[in-house]
């Protein structure tokens, strides 16, 4: 067993296919299938259906263990690399787009000013996503919402925010200045869907102030959410760094009080440590967060060691 057969099988895993693997690998297709064959040799054991493209049960075995070894092996290369001078090397960021729209920047500026041979790769993406790439060690730190229920993935807080109605201006929410949960009492509003967990906190809440929220629509994914409530869908409930103001003055961002605010934190992987480009990275995720934070509508920063009862 090498490094290269793990590797091949990882991208047949990511690509769905022989060819695709090659390309992302910039190999050609016959020597990513040589690969595959010699380990499921080895290991005796069929790992990729070949009508399909998919994994088998045993491929996805291989696959998880092969996606630890390979991201240890970066993080090795990385650490060493760092120890012999600059920091420098590959760092795999997720973070959910509401926050990664003001927080990205100012992070990504910090890291070429501080350890401009730090390459980060950034993935935007949902806390519903993103968590399961944690835990795989596909990425090595993300942004998400908080809380998370995964016991391969550990979290810190980094900031609470309240939450707002976003409506366009010919919504009849878009006539108040102030809004309480129990005016929002079935009305149809666009949501995320039942199961995430800024949705089942809302209900919560919902439960707590005998209110029954009514999904016009439901959408995983905050920024959506928000770019549909500016299009004139309807009015949607979101984090205050999830508002879209709209340049024409039609789209509406009102205070909702009645809920607990949801929590953003910073994830890692439990079961690998981090290398030391990653570790850079977070820091200066703390660092930018804690100077930036206050100075956004609806945002408060939280200790590291708090455990604050927030909704996500």
């Amino acid at each position: 067993m090498d490094l290269r057969q793990l590797a091949a099988l990882t991208a047949v895993a990511d690509h769905r296919s022989f060819s695709g693997a090659a390309r992302a690998l910039h190999t050609v297709q016959s020597n990513v299938s040589t690969h595959i064959a010699r380990l499921e040799r080895e290991l005796g054991a069929s790992l990729v259906d070949r009508t399909s493209g998919g994994l088998t049960e045993a491929g996805s075995i291989v696959v998880d263990r092969a996606r630890r070894v390979l991201h240890e092996l970066d993080a090795l290369t990385a650490d060493v690399a760092s120890s012999l001078g600059e920091v420098s090397g590959d760092v795999r960021l997720g973070v959910i787009g509401t926050t990664g729209r003001w927080l990205l920047p100012l992070v990504l500026d910090e890291v070429a000013a501080t350890h401009p041979k730090v390459r980060v790769v950034t993935i935007d993406a949902t806390t519903t996503s993103l968590v399961p790439q944690l835990a795989s060690g596909s990425i090595d730190l993300a942004v998400v919402n908080l809380p998370v229920e995964d016991p391969d993935v550990d979290t810190e807080p980094l900031f609470v925010e309240e939450h707002v109605v976003v409506a366009p201006g010919s919504h009849k929410l878009a006539r108040h200045e102030h809004l309480h949960l129990t005016d929002l009492a079935d009305i149809p509003l666009l949501l995320e869907p039942v199961g995430t967990a800024f949705r089942d906190h809302l209900e919560i809440d919902a439960d707590r102030a005998g209110v029954t929220l009514v999904a016009h629509a439901e959408v995983d994914g905050m920024r959506l959410l928000a770019s549909l409530a500016h299009e004139g869908f309807g009015a949607a409930i979101l984090p205050a760094s999830a508002t879209i103001e709209g340049t024409d003055g039609t789209t509406r961002s009102i205070p909702l009080d009645g809920t607990s605010p949801r929590g953003v934190g910073l994830a890692t992987p439990r079961r690998a440590r981090p290398s030391t480009p990653a570790t850079a990275v977070a820091e200066i995720i703390r660092q930018v967060v804690v100077e930036e934070a206050p100075k956004r509508y609806g945002l408060r920063v939280i200790a590291p060691e708090a455990e604050p009862d927030v909704a996500d």
